[in-house]
């Protein structure tokens, strides 16, 4: 297969892709693949696979193509391509929640710079390994790496880019419990979906109505929040979008769980583990384990919400998930509480601190924790944040988190 016909069969692809025939388009560029002798044309297609592999939540085959393509970029001596191969590697980790290695792949593409594709790759590289941080719970090079994005997509006028920012930044404030922020950055998503989206893909609109629910059912808006998460379902539904089904059958168990209405709830939590199970998204099956365990502490059925705990924490500790860790100590702490086994609580009360000092989720001003209840938080051009209260009240020369770590150890 010539080089014209390789670039007429992805065209014809993409074509099948965009009608919603997405397996008549992965037969098409597979033959293309065992076919084409033209090795550009084989990066591209091979790009093709990985996108529709990632948006169907077969983030295995996504892998094994992303590596497929970095061999390709090889033969190509490419400084661009081997970029873009390293990128979709790093993504197909992230997929994967295997974070360390999504963020040794990101500095391997930011450290093979010097050309204009790379440049412009530097804000999906730099998302990605916000995305990888976050999963690990290190927030502030979390924040960094965001913000870095953002500044990308505003440089490059890349609304799509500065969209899927915006949902991960909503995500990241979902975490740290700033509820407002939460709400205002997938809100803005939508907003650029409504105002440049004409012939974007719906997946942008689907994923920033999944976070706007999630916002407003931390918010207590129950309603809004279950016809944000029924117009993202919709959409998931239509497109084949497995891992955006899972997240919007996670959050509408959430919502029965949040109207105390558990027994609709369950059948919600165990079709989203299932499909979280089948596309390995481990991050989001200790979200569903956190769900699931709730349910069973309404329900008074404590010994079985502590072997939800069992498993949750054994995922949380396989992927360096300190936030999810920390959840989990707080609500044994409950359960040991009820069940007055004072050793056992007082383990996990201590476990629970060590989780809080290790993320550093506490306010550097008022020293109170930060993730406990819905508060206005502010970030400091050094990504460390505060009560937004306690800066306005207290006002600040630089941050008193940066100024105590440079503070040697020997004159403490």
């Amino acid at each position: 297969m010539g080089q014209d016909q390789t670039k007429q069969q992805i065209e014809k692809g993409l074509h099948l892709y965009q009608s919603n025939q997405t397996e008549k388009a992965l037969r098409v560029w597979m033959r293309v693949l065992e076919k084409s002798a033209d090795p550009a044309g084989r990066f591209r297609v091979l790009g093709c696979l990985i996108t529709a592999h990632a948006e169907m939540g077969r983030y295995k085959d996504m892998l094994k193509f992303a590596v497929v393509q970095i061999d390709t970029a090889r033969e190509l001596e490419d400084p661009d391509y081997l970029t873009e191969s390293y990128l979709n590697l790093a993504r197909s980790n992230e997929k994967l929640c295997e974070f360390q290695k999504t963020i040794s792949y990101c500095k391997t593409c930011l450290n093979m710079q010097g050309t204009t594709v790379s440049l412009q790759l530097n804000g999906q590289v730099s998302l990605s390994m916000g995305n990888a941080f976050l999963g690990l719970s290190i927030f502030q090079k979390a924040l960094e790496c965001f913000e870095k994005a953002l500044r990308y997509a505003h440089n490059n006028d890349d609304k799509m880019l500065e969209c899927r920012v915006c949902c991960s930044l909503g995500n990241f404030y979902s975490q740290i419990k700033d509820y407002e922020k939460a709400l205002f950055f997938p809100c803005k998503a939508a907003e650029l979906v409504n105002d440049y989206g004409k012939g974007w893909s719906l997946k942008y609109r689907a994923m920033s109505q999944y976070h706007m629910a999630v916002a407003y059912r931390k918010l207590g808006r129950l309603a809004d929040a279950m016809d944000c998460c029924e117009e993202s379902m919709k959409i998931a539904l239509q497109h084949g979008d497995r891992p955006l089904q899972a997240l919007c059958l996670l959050c509408f168990a959430d919502i029965h769980r949040s109207r105390k209405d558990v027994q609709t709830a369950f059948p919600r939590y165990d079709s989203s583990m299932s499909i979280m199970t089948e596309i390995g998204n481990r991050l989001g099956l200790i979200q569903v384990l956190l769900g699931v365990t709730k349910c069973w502490m309404i329900q008074k059925e404590l010994d079985k919400a502590l072997e939800s705990i069992e498993k949750a924490q054994e995922l949380a500790e396989g992927l360096g998930n300190k936030l999810g860790l920390l959840k989990l100590h707080c609500l044994c702490e409950r359960i040991y509480r009820t069940k007055g086994q004072q050793q056992e609580l007082r383990d996990h009360v201590v476990k629970f601190h060590e989780c809080v000092e290790e993320m550093e989720l506490y306010c550097g001003m008022c020293g109170e924790s930060i993730g406990e209840k819905n508060n206005q938080l502010q970030a400091l051009p050094c990504s460390h944040f505060f009560h937004l209260k306690c800066l306005q009240t207290n006002g600040t020369r630089g941050c008193p988190n940066c100024r105590r770590l440079s503070v040697k150890p020997g004159y403490v």
